[in-house]
């Protein structure tokens, strides 16, 4: 990773800040048509950033029509042009690696080291799918008399993208890449408190020569933007990261216009650790699954079962680990940094309060930092049990609560009593143990013994009520497709 030594906390600090525009894209131009503006804050200091332009409604509307009227020509453009363009795409990225990390900072909060991990996360799924080749289609001898047969997958149509703050890039990308790439056309909505990213995406895909309509950006306000298009029966699916509640409203509104739904949304994932699990790793791989993007990441530790044979050592080993915790701005090579909003600083001080209350012990931290008004101290909590806000909710943020097992099929029934599903995490060294475990636990995905799990290859997703459909390899390719079954009669017409 290349040192970056900063003092600014602007966008004047960037080596291309003309890539940084207020505006909406739509059909290869810069929009300015709004409805006032909204303000973006550096977390870290509360500065304001920019101002970006609201689209107006007419903008939301043109942005469906540009690439319903791109669609045509990208999708029978064939997969090595697309390809190329993903491959275009990725170059210019890669070019402007540092100054996308550098925003991401400025925007987000996260520590540069994460921001530039984030950026080569996102070229990791331009790279893969430039590269992939689906099995679209296949022919075969019918089970009808005299015919043959073909089934075939198609591209889905337009569809929108809605992505979250924590992951301004990645999220943006992992989705983008599969979509184009299966010959579908974009419009892409960015969250309002981190737009500069996606914008500067959408200036890089303009450079790429990606065609006019088929990648929009539009910016504002999520409300009248996503209620727009859930109703417009031109935009054929959506794929959205976020709180399973904004999930839930998404799934009744698309059902007017029966549109595919991609869903990733809430965790709050367990960690099960086990005597038998190395002791030093193990905390290594807790600290990283909890403290990663200052604790805001649906796969991040929400509760740790610790058994009762061990409990003692790895509370003391926890405490002395996050107790080392730097905490400031993410250009100072801090380990945490700033919350998105003061509201998440408040919710997550009432889950350490309601926790104390009920009987839980602060070990460290359990108060807001002092570095400013949206940061919050690293904390570990011990004593948790199952009645408590924090055990219930997910919690976005740097506090750790650890809670006690003795039995194996107790932790697990405690594990999978929520209504999440994304991750869980099993630390032990008995293959017998892991293996029941990783078939029970009510998870999407499951870590053993590991915390990165994620890439371009694999199906990124969770069960019940956090999500649905899988991004990544050639489940997240297949999202974004219709399966067509062809009939021939023999002798009247050759299938190719």
């Amino acid at each position: 990773m290349e040192v970056v030594n900063i003092s600014q906390n602007d966008l004047s600090l960037l080596d291309r800040s003309d890539r940084v525009h207020t505006g909406s894209y739509v059909a290869g131009q810069w929009r300015q048509n709004n409805t006032g503006q909204t303000a973006v804050l550096n977390p870290a200091t509360e500065s304001v950033l920019g101002n970006i332009l609201n689209a107006s409604p007419t903008v939301v509307r043109d942005a469906v029509t540009s690439a319903h009227e791109a669609l045509s020509a990208w999708r029978y453009s064939g997969i090595g042009l697309r390809q190329r363009c993903l491959d275009d795409w990725a170059d210019l990225i890669y070019s402007a690696r540092k100054d996308l990390a550098q925003l991401m900072v400025l925007e987000q909060g996260k520590p540069i080291a994460e921001a530039f991990g984030e950026v080569d996360y996102a070229l990791e799924f331009l790279r893969f799918y430039a590269k992939w080749r689906p099995d679209s289609s296949y022919q075969s001898a019918s089970h009808l008399p005299g015919a043959t047969q073909r089934i075939q997958r198609n591209p889905l149509g337009v569809v929108a993208l809605v992505t979250p703050w924590n992951f301004p890039m990645a999220m943006l990308i992992r989705k983008a890449a599969a979509a184009l790439v299966a010959g579908c056309t974009v419009v892409a909505h960015p969250s309002k408190e981190t737009p500069f990213t996606a914008i500067y995406l959408a200036a890089l895909a303009h450079e790429a020569q990606i065609p006019a309509g088929v990648i929009n950006t539009v910016v504002g306000e999520p409300e009248p933007i996503v209620t727009e298009w859930m109703d417009d029966a031109r935009i054929r699916g959506i794929s959205f990261t976020g709180s399973t509640e904004i999930g839930r409203l998404l799934y009744r509104q698309g059902a007017k216009t029966m549109k595919r739904l991609m869903l990733e949304l809430g965790g709050h994932a367990p960690v099960l650790v086990f005597p038998d699990a190395p002791l030093e790793t193990t905390v290594e791989h807790i600290m990283q699954a909890k403290f990663a993007t200052s604790g805001q990441d649906c796969l991040a530790a929400n509760r740790v079962y610790i058994h009762d044979d061990c409990h003692d050592s790895y509370v003391e080993a926890l405490v002395e680990r996050v107790a080392t915790l730097s905490v400031g701005s993410g250009f100072d090579s801090v380990d945490v940094g700033p919350m998105i909003h003061r509201a998440a600083v408040e919710k997550i001080h009432q889950q350490v309060v309601n926790a104390t209350e009920l009987g839980a012990t602060c070990r460290v931290g359990g108060t807001p930092h002092p570095a400013g008004s949206r940061f919050y101290t690293p904390t570990v909590l011990t004593g948790v049990n199952d009645q408590m806000a924090i055990a219930r909710e997910e919690t976005f943020g740097p506090v750790l609560p650890i809670l006690r097992f003795s039995e194996e099929t107790d932790v697990l029934s405690r594990a999978n009593a929520t209504e999440y599903g994304l991750i869980a995490y099993i630390h032990s060294l008995d293959r017998a143990r892991i293996e029941r475990l990783s078939n029970e636990l009510d998870y999407g995905m499951v870590a053993v013994n590991r915390t990165k799990v994620t890439g371009a290859p694999i199906p990124f997703g969770g069960l019940k009520q956090s999500g649905l459909a899988r991004e990544g390899g050639p489940w997240g390719y297949e999202a974004f497709t219709e399966l067509k079954y062809v009939c021939f009669e023999r002798g009247t017409i050759h299938a190719k």
